[in-house]
C-alpha cells in the first residue's frame, strides 16, 4: 500500500515538473528570452546636442558646448580599484567620493558608474590615452547648454531644468521621461519638443555575472532642431543697456508685420546658472521679490494711464461724438458728481490735438462721459485689450478692461449687478481704475496708428530647422477705421513730440521724426508707473517702441529711455 502511495506521489510530482518545464520551454519561452536578452545587454547612453537658438541674422543666442564625463564599465571584481588608482591623479579624486563609487560598483556590478563629471578637454585627452591600460574606462562627451551672451535676451530664451511632475504627466505620451532636462519659460519651453535631442548610445554585451564581453553597436544621437527668432541681437543689447538698473520693459516691433525686433525686461537672470545645477545663484533668482524670472513685456499687467486716451479719442472720432475742433476748458480739475477729478496741470483751452499733446485729463474726462463706458469698452476690445494677443511665448497675460455690464460674485455666491458711476467712466477714460494692460498690447495699439488701421498679431519665431514657411506670421486685422480718424490721431501723436509743451518734447532733438504718447499711471500706494509708446520715422514708420518703467514716475522718464535707444540705433545705422 505504501509503495502504491509513493508511486502515485512520484507520478504527480513528475506531471507537475513536466508541466512547469513545458510552461518555461514553450508557453513563456518568448518572455524569458526577452528578459535574458535584456540582462545580457547594456546601453551606455550618449546625448545629442539641444537645438540652437539664433537671432534674425543667424547669430547664436543659445547653443551647446561639449563637456566630458568619466565613467567606468565593470570588468571584474578587482579591476575598479586599479583603474581608480591610475586616474585619480589626473582627476584629483577625493577619497570619500572614490569609496562611494567603489561601493556602488560592488552593489550594481553590471552598471556603468560615473567617476567624474564635467572635466576639461585636456584631462579628457589624457584619459583617452590611458584607456588601453585601463579596461572599462570610458570618457563620454556630454553636451551642456551654453549662453554666449550671458543674460542678454534671457526672458526670450528661458532656461533649462529637470522635468517636474506636472509636465511629466502631460508630456510622457510624447516620449518624455523622469530626469529629462526640459525648457522652462521662453523659447526653451515653447519649442522644447523641437529643440530636444534624441538619445543614442553604446550597446554592449555582458556575461551572466555582468562582466563586459563585447561591443555590439553604436547608435548615433540626433541633435535637436535650430530655432531662428525675429529679434536682432544688436537692437536687443541696445534696449537692455538702456533699461539697465530700471525695473520695467522695452519692446521694439515692426509695425506692419508684428515682428518682435527686441524684447527686454529687467530685473533679469542668468540662464546659464540653471544649466549648472550647482550654481549658488539659482535660489537668489527664485526667491527675489522683484521677480527677475518674470517677462514684464507679456506677463506683467499694469494700469494703462494716458496711453488709453488714444482709444477714447478714436472712439469719439469714429462715433462722431467729438471732432478735432471740440473744445474743453481745463482749469486743473473737474467736478464729477460730488468728487473732484484732477488733471496733472492747468491747460486752459484744449482741442483734441492739444489734449493728446499735453495729455489733458479734463478733456478726456468730458469725452468719456459723452461717449459712455460701453462704447469705450467696445473700442478697447477692438484694439486687442482685455484678451491675449496669441503671442508665441508662454505665460502671456490678457490684462483687463472693466465693462459696465460686468457681474461679480458676492459673499453669498450669488450674481449681482455692480453699480457703475460717472466716476468710473472718468477713471476709465484716462486708463485708470481697473484697467490693466501689458507693454506688448500697448505696442500693438500704437502700431495701429503707425500702419494706419491694422491691428498686428506679434510673433518672435522666424524659422524652425532653417525652414521659413511664414506660418509664424499672422494676418493683421483691419479695424475699419476712417482715414480721417487715423490722420487726426497721428497729428496729435506728432504734436506730443513737436509741441514745445508736449509731454515727449525731449524727443524733438533726434535726427529722426517720432510720434508717440507718454503715460503716467497711478498705482497707489507707491510711485506712478511711467509709459511711452511711439513709432519712427513718423512719415514712413519702420519701428514701434514701447517703454515701461515700473514705479518710474512721470512718463517723461520713459521718453528719455526711448530717446537713448533711438539715438543708439541711429549710431548703429539701424534707422
Amino acid at each position: 500500500m505504501r509503495l502504491k502511495i509513493v508511486k502515485l506521489a512520484g507520478f504527480f510530482v513528475f506531471i507537475f515538473l513536466s508541466s512547469v518545464l513545458f510552461s518555461f520551454q514553450f508557453v513563456r519561452a518568448k518572455k524569458y528570452r526577452e528578459q535574458s536578452d535584456k540582462n545580457c545587454l547594456r546601453l551606455v547612453p550618449q546625448e545629442g546636442c539641444r537645438g540652437r537658438i539664433l537671432d534674425s541674422e543667424g547669430s547664436v543666442i543659445a547653443d551647446s558646448k561639449l563637456s566630458y564625463d568619466v565613467m567606468f564599465f565593470p570588468q571584474g571584481e578587482s579591476n575598479f580599484n586599479k583603474v581608480l588608482a591610475n586616474v585619480s591623479g589626473i582627476l584629483e579624486l577625493k577619497l570619500k567620493a572614490s569609496k562611494s563609487a567603489d561601493k556602488f560598483v560592488r552593489v550594481a556590478s553590471s552598471m556603468p558608474v560615473t567617476i567624474a563629471k564635467n572635466i576639461g578637454i585636456k584631462k579628457a585627452i589624457a584619459l583617452e590615452e590611458m584607456k588601453l591600460e585601463n579596461p572599462g574606462l570610458i570618457v563620454l562627451p556630454v553636451p551642456v547648454r551654453r549662453y554666449p551672451n550671458e543674460r542678454l535676451a534671457c526672458h526670450i530664451i528661458g532656461y533649462l531644468g529637470e522635468i517636474d511632475h506636472w509636465r511629466l504627466t502631460k508630456l510622457e505620451d510624447y516620449g518624455y521621461k523622469t530626469k529629462d532636462i526640459v525648457g522652462f519659460g521662453g523659447i526653451e519651453e515653447k519649442y522644447d519638443y523641437y529643440l530636444r535631442q534624441e538619445e543614442g548610445g553604446l550597446l554592449s554585451e555582458v556575461d551572466h555575472r555582468g562582466r563586459f564581453t563585447r561591443v555590439l553597436g553604436f547608435r548615433q544621437p540626433v541633435n535637436g532642431k535650430d530655432i531662428q527668432l525675429t529679434i536682432n541681437l544688436k537692437l536687443q543689447k541696445i534696449a537692455e543697456d538702456a533699461l539697465s538698473c530700471k525695473k520695467g520693459s522695452v519692446v521694439v516691433m515692426e509695425p506692419y508685420t508684428g515682428e518682435i525686433l527686441a524684447m527686454a525686461s529687467y530685473p533679469n537672470f542668468s540662464p546659464g546658472a540653471f544649466a549648472d545645477k550647482n550654481a549658488s545663484s539659482i535660489p537668489v533668482f527664485l526667491n527675489d521679490l522683484d521677480s527677475p524670472l518674470l517677462n514684464r513685456v507679456i506677463s506683467g499687467a499694469y494700469p494703462a494711464g494716458s496711453l488709453f486716451k488714444l482709444i477714447v479719442a478714436t472712439a469719439g472720432l469714429e462715433t462722431r461724438k467729438i471732432n478735432p475742433s471740440t473744445i474743453s476748458i481745463c482749469q486743473g480739475s473737474m467736478l464729477i458728481g460730488k468728487k473732484e477729478f484732477n488733471c496733472w496741470g492747468t491747460h486752459n483751452q484744449q482741442n483734441l490735438h492739444l489734449a493728446i499733446a499735453h495729455s489733458c485729463n479734463v478733456f478726456f474726462y468730458r469725452a468719456g462721459l459723452i461717449l459712455g463706458p460701453q462704447i469705450i469698452y467696445d473700442y478697447a476690445v477692438k484694439f486687442g485689450l482685455s484678451k491675449s494677443v496669441s503671442f508665441d511665448l508662454c505665460y502671456e497675460t490678457s490684462g483687463f478692461v472693466p465693462s459696465p455690464l460686468r457681474r461679480k460674485i458676492n459673499q453669498f455666491s450669488r450674481f449681482r449687478r455692480e453699480n457703475w458711476y460717472d466716476g468710473d467712466t472718468a477713471n476709465l477714460s484716462i486708463g485708470q481704475g481697473d484697467v490693466l494692460v501689458t507693454p506688448l498690447q500697448m505696442a500693438c495699439m500704437m502700431a495701429v496708428f503707425a500702419n494706419k488701421g491694422y491691428l498686428v498679431r506679434p510673433y518672435i519665431t522666424k524659422a524652425i530647422d532653417g525652414s521659413e514657411t511664414g506660418v509664424f506670421q499672422k494676418k493683421a486685422v483691419c479695424l475699419s477705421l476712417r482715414e480721417s480718424t487715423i490722420d487726426e490721431i497721428r497729428r496729435g501723436l506728432r504734436e506730443v513730440v513737436s509741441d514745445p509743451d508736449g509731454t515727449a518734447n525731449v524727443l524733438s532733438t533726434l535726427a529722426v521724426s517720432v510720434g508717440g504718447k507718454t503715460g503716467t499711471a497711478q498705482a497707489p500706494p507707491g510711485t506712478s508707473h511711467a509709459w511711452f509708446a511711439g513709432f519712427f520715422p513718423f512719415e514712413n514708420p519702420k519701428y514701434v517702441i514701447c517703454v515701461f518703467l515700473e514705479r518710474g514716475g512721470h512718463g517723461y522718464y520713459s521718453a528719455l529711455v526711448a530717446k537713448q535707444i533711438i539715438e543708439k540705433m541711429l549710431e548703429e545705422g539701424l534707422v
